[in-house]
């Protein structure tokens, strides 16, 4: 049996070693075949056999891969090229059928160079060999509805720029927070884990009267939806959440077990990562969690350091459109990028207030596109918006300086988003001025300012950007 990600129609990452697994009687031969390339291995005491194929170009040409044991397995139309796993919750899973130009670009969509495999959900108390998936598909308008719409545009992107076969594996659920995707033998080894095993304790003891009471409460929930959308309105009956325990996708390392670890050590170019509205309000924890789970994730794949690029959360109200939450998630995942080859996309520009899944998601896989282009294959493009670099003050203003600043421009006037405060700690609303690549930010409300943020609530009004339209990341001088 051959590991999860292997079917007909994968795509193999180009330039270097691949590695190809499985399961089969214990001693039992096994020869792989690939492209001119014969490998031979025999299956250990646990049936578990390995081998790895060299480094080869990219090819479109699909080729079939045969693995020969005492039962041999046929996979066709195997290509070679550029491979990416995307995960996270909701907005990665979003299918391309719902996206804002979904339908147009379902019906469109003739792209045998982009390839996507979906990963089931499949939550799992202990880390798992196998998982089932929807085998590789190639992008039709038969297949294409149920990609990830960001996984799908991302990949559409980059196959078009370098002309070579891209292949999403996509391993994502909705709703989950990111403590669900680490291992748990590494979320132990953080300080929140008293927290959460304390959270998680209490969560057994109530699961089994939880569990009995959850298809009936979910029932009336989906009922008044229903109920709600006929006449136009908005279902004001709170959703309910599903009961946390074993076997869940909100246990501590589930769907890493169940998800992430089926799939190491397939070879991969990098990762991309959508994630964070589950663990809005807990923005301190995401900070150590974010950084932990993806040196977690390297140190399963044996690859170095790589390539993890990930979305910032988009603008929304939340129901209190000047609160300061998702601001703070926004500045924990901005922390990831002291990590080396990382990489963020900023999407407070193409959120949706009123709605946690924004719909537009053409613009958020192409910008994660554009990132990999820059820092991953070396093509001279800008990829990032203005990040926060220093405020000094000058006079009665604030100097901001920025990296990726060339082009910076307001989107609107007076520009909208920045705030100042002096000693007192008390921010108010300010104007920006350009000046090259800086901004000189003041009110007369602060005389002697000693703090400016941008973009700092939930739902901003965003107006920073640079020449190539990428909007500045949200950011704050202070940490009061």
């Amino acid at each position: 049996m051959l590991a999860p990600p292997f079917s007909d129609h994968a795509v193999l990452q180009r330039n270097i070693a691949v590695p190809v697994w499985g399961r089969a009687v214990p001693g039992e031969k096994i020869s792989v075949r690939y492209r001119g390339q014969k490998l031979k291995t025999t299956a250990g005491p646990d049936g578990r056999w390995s081998v790895q194929l060299a480094p080869m170009p990219a090819s479109a040409m699909g080729t079939d891969l045969v693995v020969a044991g005492t039962n041999t397995f046929t996979l066709h139309d195997v290509v070679v090229g550029e491979v990416w796993l995307a995960s996270g919750q909701s907005n990665m899973e979003w299918p391309l059928s719902l996206a804002r130009n979904g339908k147009e670009a379902v019906v469109t969509a003739n792209s045998p160079l982009v390839r996507h495999l979906k990963v089931e959900h499949s939550p799992s108390d202990l880390p798992t060999n196998t998982v089932k998936t929807s085998g590789w598909q190639t992008a039709t308008p038969a297949t294409v509805g149920d990609f990830s719409a960001v996984g799908y545009f991302f990949a559409l992107t980059l196959s078009q720029k370098l002309g070579v076969p891209v292949g999403i594996i996509h391993s994502s659920w909705g709703g989950t927070p990111i403590e669900s995707w680490l291992s748990k033998s590494v979320l132990e080894k953080t300080s929140t884990w008293p927290h959460f095993n304390e959270q998680w304790q209490a969560a057994l003891k109530v699961f089994p009267q939880k569990l009995a009471e959850y298809p009936a409460l979910d029932a009336a929930w989906k009922k008044a939806d229903d109920e709600q959308r006929a006449t136009g309105k908005k279902n004001l009956l709170p959703w309910p959440h599903p009961p946390v325990g074993p076997g869940t996708a909100y246990a501590p390392g589930g769907l890493f077990n169940g998800m992430i670890a089926p799939l190491a050590p397939y070879a991969l170019r990098g990762a991309l990562w959508y994630q964070g509205e589950s663990n809005v309000g807990r923005h301190e924890e995401y900070r150590e969690l974010f950084t932990a789970m993806i040196r977690d994730w390297r140190a399963h794949w044996p690859q170095g350091d790589l390539p993890f690029y990930f979305v910032q959360l988009p603008n929304y109200a939340d129901g209190d459109a000047g609160g300061r939450k998702w601001a703070a998630l926004r500045e924990a995942q901005t922390a990831a990028l002291a990590l080396p080859h990382t990489g963020m996309v900023v999407t407070i520009d193409v959120g949706e207030p009123e709605n946690l899944h924004p719909t537009n998601k053409q613009p958020v896989g192409e910008r994660l596109a554009l990132v990999a282009e820059a820092n991953t294959y070396g093509l001279a493009v800008e990829w990032s918006g203005p990040l926060f670099e220093s405020a000094v003050r000058e006079g009665s203003a604030l100097r901001v300086k920025f990296a990726h600043a060339n082009g910076l421009a307001l989107r609107v006037t007076p520009p909208t988003g920045f705030e100042v405060a002096g000693a007192d700690k008390i921010f108010h609303p300010a104007t920006a001025r350009i000046e090259g690549k800086s901004i000189a930010v003041s009110t007369p409300e602060v005389p002697k300012p000693v703090a400016v943020r941008y973009a700092w609530t939930n739902n901003p009004a965003a107006s920073l950007c640079n020449s190539a339209g990428l909007p500045a990341a949200p950011f704050r001088s202070d940490n009061w």
